[in-house]
């Protein structure tokens, strides 16, 4: 049956950080993002969020772009034409759209949030259906009740390895059941050295990742990137730039770490000719980098003909845009850690829209409906009926 959108608000959300965020391409101090709000006409909402960053060292999206390509293009095409399904609304909102994902899956997870109201069913259901429909064998669409977190810790102020031993201490002690750093060139064994030694005097067997977020050069950095790669990570993520997939192909194949794409893994299309070529086999699926939770169905189909190992990532997002990851994530083609944190990690209490809490064994519920959501310092931008 078609939904037909009667109305929609585009809310903004400005939420302090309790401390920091540094990665190689800048500092996040501060989470600005866009909530959409879409209506049917039995007054049924569905709730999602873009979460792009202010500036571009992400990805080319802001979130000043991504509200005016939601208010001047895609907000309008869903009130206009009405979609019975998944495939359509992704067709409908890329129709002659060139990127502009984030802002995409604010709209597409909105209208996923929606169905599942109306529906009455869980968001983790809708997405284990179309998993089967593309054709995700059963093993892959198998789903845990609980998701199992992982922290990520950005560069510390001071660039201390005492920063990392503490901050990684902490990590074990709070239940984290893998530890991610945020690393660059000039800034890599130091922290991970510290960060090994935190582990083993903790007697933890916790894996140990790094994200460089393509701030390496193959040739540049070729000797520095074969050090990592034999210092026992779990994967060495986005090591080289996003378009580089023939180099990180290279890599991985002169390396005994595996490389997992972050930046790179944009679209199914993008999946396909990674693992058409031979590519790296851990994958990074991100909701907002994709364009929402059908693109994100599409590349997990890909994923297990190839046999790659995907994981969860954010932005990170409030709690209202985590929903689509943990419906996600939940099934059992997803193998490491996810990267969503409890609210308290990120945001002052009671400042998450929708709270996200993790047990002391570091894992999270999946939810079987929508959890109660806090409209507090939601600022509306406009109504588009």
């Amino acid at each position: 049956m078609s939904i037909t959108i009667s109305r929609a608000r585009l809310y903004e959300l400005t939420l302090p950080l309790v401390e920091p965020f540094r990665l190689s391409g800048g500092t996040m101090a501060v989470r600005r993002s866009l909530i959409v709000e879409l209506e049917d006409g039995e007054g049924r909402v569905g709730l999602g969020e873009s979460a792009p960053f202010e500036a571009p060292f992400y990805s080319p999206e802001t979130v000043t772009s991504a509200r005016e390509m939601l208010l001047q293009h895609l907000l309008p095409r869903l009130l206009a034409e009405p979609c019975s399904n998944p495939a359509q609304v992704h067709e409908l909102l890329s129709r002659n759209v060139m990127g502009n994902r984030m802002a995409i899956a604010g709209a597409e997870t909105a209208w996923w949030d929606l169905r599942s109201e109306r529906e009455e069913r869980a968001l983790a259901d809708l997405v284990t259906d179309r998993l089967e429909q593309l054709g995700v064998p059963p093993e892959w669409r198998e789903r845990r009740e609980r998701l199992r977190c992982g922290i990520a810790l950005g560069m510390p102020e001071n660039r201390t390895a005492s920063e990392i031993r503490n901050a990684v201490t902490r990590a074990v002690e709070r239940g984290y059941r893998r530890v991610k750093l945020k690393v660059m060139p000039g800034w890599d064994l130091e922290p991970i050295y510290a960060a090994l030694d935190a582990l083993e005097r903790y007697d933890a067997e916790i894996p140990l990742t790094v994200d460089a977020n393509g701030s390496y050069q193959l040739e540049r950095d070729r000797g520095r990137l074969e050090q990592l790669g034999r210092l026992g990570l779990l994967y060495l993520e986005q090591p080289l730039p996003a378009g580089a997939l023939w180099d990180l192909k290279v890599l991985a194949g002169q390396i005994d770490t595996p490389i997992c794409l972050d930046e790179s893994l944009t679209s199914a299309d993008v999946a396909r000719q990674v693992a058409e070529m031979g590519g790296p086999e851990v994958w990074n699926i991100k909701v907002q980098r994709i364009g929402g939770l059908e693109e994100a169905c599409r590349i997990c189909a890909v994923a297990s003909k190839y046999g790659a190992k995907l994981w969860g990532g954010t932005m990170p997002e409030t709690g209202v845009g985590a929903q689509a990851m943990l419906a996600l994530g939940a099934h059992a083609g997803f193998v490491y850690p996810t990267d969503l944190e409890p609210s308290e990690r990120w945001y002052a209490p009671g400042a998450d829209p929708i709270e996200l809490t993790m047990e002391s064994d570091g894992t999270m519920l999946v939810p079987t409906h929508r959890p109660a959501v806090s409209r507090d310092g939601w600022e509306l931008v406009t109504v588009v009926e």
